[in-house]
């Protein structure tokens, strides 16, 4: 059970994902109610966990013991987010942990926030994903009304990839960090709901560089210990 408890909690991430969208397509969208604005925020985190888990699969640990069942996880929901391929962004995760904040290093840009933002998408933005986007765009808006394709499969996409951006990449990794610092990464204050919340605990980023092989929901147990 131990071993099985990532690969059930990719599944109820694709589930929820899943499930909500295909009730939010269908949603009667008033733009006066605040409901919209709080299922948007529901389906972004939901999108940021497809990511978070595929990530967790870079690292083996979305299904330990199991290649293929890691390797399928991890890219169906890379797929699911915004169509982005697994296998490519799976040695570009490996060269950011190899030489973190260093020009090797595909996610760090020495400039300021906008520009590292630009160079961040550029990494990860291709053209045929943007086509697939195009197509499955045309497709749902065919059978679901455009401001709730809009506002519940395109928007949360784009709001995720920034919210992987600044929590994930950019605020631990800008700065200068001294040579003590051997992941040259920073890390939030121990508060479990807010970095649950604004990233699935990737806030605690020096602890995730230090342990890459911790799943992402064990990474607050690795903050209380470096917290002790």
């Amino acid at each position: 059970m131990r071993r099985n408890t990532g690969v059930f909690i990719a599944f109820a991430i694709v589930f929820c994902w899943f499930a909500l969208l295909t009730f939010l397509l269908q949603f009667p969208t008033v733009f006066t109610e605040p409901w919209p604005y709080i299922l948007l925020l529901l389906q972004t985190h939901l999108y940021t966990g497809l990511f978070i888990t595929a990530h967790d699969a870079m690292h083996g640990v979305a299904a330990p013991g199991n290649i293929k069942l890691n390797t399928v996880i991890g890219f169906v929901c890379a797929l699911l987010f915004a169509f982005n391929w697994y296998p490519r962004l799976l040695p570009k995760h490996h060269q950011h942990h190899h030489f973190v904040a260093t020009e090797k290093d595909p996610d760090y840009h020495g400039g300021n926030f906008w520009a590292w933002y630009l160079s961040f998408l550029k990494q990860y933005i291709t053209w045929p994903q943007m086509l697939a986007m195009a197509l499955t765009f045309n497709i749902l808006t065919y059978f679901f009304p455009l401001e709730n394709v809009v506002l519940y499969w395109m928007l949360p996409a784009v709001l995720a990839t920034f919210q992987l951006f600044y929590f994930g990449t950019y605020q631990p990794h800008k700065g200068e960090h001294n040579a003590e610092n051997k992941h040259r990464s920073t890390t939030l204050k121990r508060n479990h709901v807010w970095a649950f919340i604004s990233c699935y605990f990737f806030g605690y980023h020096y602890e995730h560089h230090d342990k890459p092989f911790l799943p992402w929901w064990k990474l607050y147990q690795e903050k209380d210990r470096s917290f002790k």
